[in-house]
């Protein structure tokens, strides 16, 4: 277990994902090497179509590598049944979308509750991981509130107490602050920010907003399936 402890949270090698449309293979990864440290802030730029979202489907496990090995900590996620992935999901990731893809029919409480009933939790655990998570992002006195009553801001920040509410090892996010105007994007950075560093919990994020990547530990530029540029310790902030 100390070996492990050591390893990087992390690890692709020698991975390609390639597609098929009709008969033509369209590769999208290629020959990607990895390693991504526990409690690392990660940003992963890129054009569209450059590969961004697959690795991330990749390291969650949601697409299998058409070769080479995708290890998080230290699990061989090519190994894992489907069902095993699944569980190991639940277990290990928080998600965090562009587009919040909360319940509108659901209170801010009972969208983060969500992937609770998963677990083997009873109600009344339930009930405090959800209130520690809505407090952790400053909606303590939103629990009771729909979507539809909430800025994007505030849908984002119940989008990220859902994503931590299982406590994860570490969290994707996938252009989470693309749908926000400037104000709302710089306090979501803020608390992811937060997380990773009060929290120690290690964050890949893709964005197309240099200033949003700006936040991240390293920088890491995807161009034609392969990394073309990295940016070390790139600490700015807005």
């Amino acid at each position: 277990m100390a070996d492990a402890a050591l390893r990087p949270l992390v690890e692709l090698r020698d991975v390609s994902k390639d597609y098929y449309r009709d008969k033509f293979r369209v590769p999208v990864l290629a020959n990607t090497n990895l390693d991504i440290p526990r409690g690392e802030f990660l940003a992963i730029m890129g054009p569209s179509g450059s590969g961004k979202s697959t690795l991330l489907n990749l390291v969650s496990g949601l697409d299998r590598a058409t070769t080479g090995t995708v290890r998080v900590n230290d699990v061989d996620l090519g190994s894992l049944s489907e069902s095993k992935l699944t569980k190991w999901r639940s277990e290990t990731l928080g998600f965090i979308f562009q587009l919040y893809n909360l319940m509108p029919v659901l209170t801010a409480a009972e969208n983060v509750e969500l992937p609770l009933l998963l677990t083997g939790l009873t109600r009344r655990q339930r009930a405090e991981h959800v209130k520690t998570a809505l407090a952790i992002v400053g909606l303590s006195e939103r629990m009771d509130h729909f979507p539809r009553q909430l800025s994007g801001g505030q849908e984002q920040r119940v989008a990220i107490a859902r994503a931590i509410a299982t406590d994860p090892l570490m969290l994707l996010a996938d252009e989470p602050t693309g749908n926000l105007d400037a104000t709302a994007a710089h306090e979501i950075l803020d608390l992811l920010g937060q997380l990773n560093e009060e929290f120690g919990k290690t964050i890949i994020m893709v964005t197309h907003d240099p200033r949003a990547a700006r936040r991240a530990h390293r920088i890491l530029r995807l161009e034609k399936g392969q990394f073309v540029h990295t940016h070390a310790d790139a600490l700015g902030a807005i």
